[in-house]
């Protein structure tokens, strides 16, 4: 396993849509496990395959992590099924777009289908936090960002913040 680079705003690569996976595979499996590596490396609970540069429909996800536990979950080929009709706001960061946090409606419940780490297909409905957290990563497949759903004013913003950061960081090493 291998701590990737996650790349950040105004990246291009993240504006990318990801492309479906044809089979779960060892290559495939190798990939999640570095996945999860970065993104713990990174203090997140959530990481698509876009978010390292490798423009497939992967997602990987841990949401016990934050309380100092383990259990991580696969999502190949993730697809929504249905979604609430009733929206809630929930405060969204992204590892792709550091330090920045704002509030984001997304429906409170979603339907999805999706193979798991094995290859093997899972349907199930996603409530609060992990239904939040599984809609952020899919609009990562498509080149969508947390940020995208902000007004131009706070998406530049944003951007800007992260240029800086990265500015610094750079100055630092």
């Amino acid at each position: 396993m291998a701590v990737r680079e996650i790349i950040t705003v105004p990246d291009p690569r993240l504006k990318e849509v990801s492309k479906p996976v044809d089979r779960v595979d060892e290559d495939l499996r190798n990939l999640m496990d570095d996945m999860l590596d970065s993104m713990y490396a990174a203090d997140g609970i959530g990481l698509a395959a876009i978010q390292i540069g490798v423009p497939k429909r992967v997602i990987v996800m841990d949401l016990d992590w934050g309380k100092g536990e383990r259990n991580p979950r696969y999502f190949v080929n993730p697809e929504i099924l249905d979604a609430s009709g009733d929206l809630a706001p929930y405060e969204e960061g992204c590892l792709s777009v550091p330090t920045v946090y704002d509030e984001v409606e997304r429906p409170t419940f979603v339907k999805l289908r999706y193979l798991d780490y094995n290859g093997k297909q899972v349907e199930e409905t996603a409530e609060g936090m992990y239904a939040v957290c599984i809609q952020h990563e899919m609009d990562h497949l498509e080149g969508v960002l947390f940020i995208d759903h902000l007004s131009r004013l706070k998406r530049q913003r944003a951007v800007q913040k992260v240029k800086k950061l990265e500015k610094q960081k750079e100055l630092a090493e």
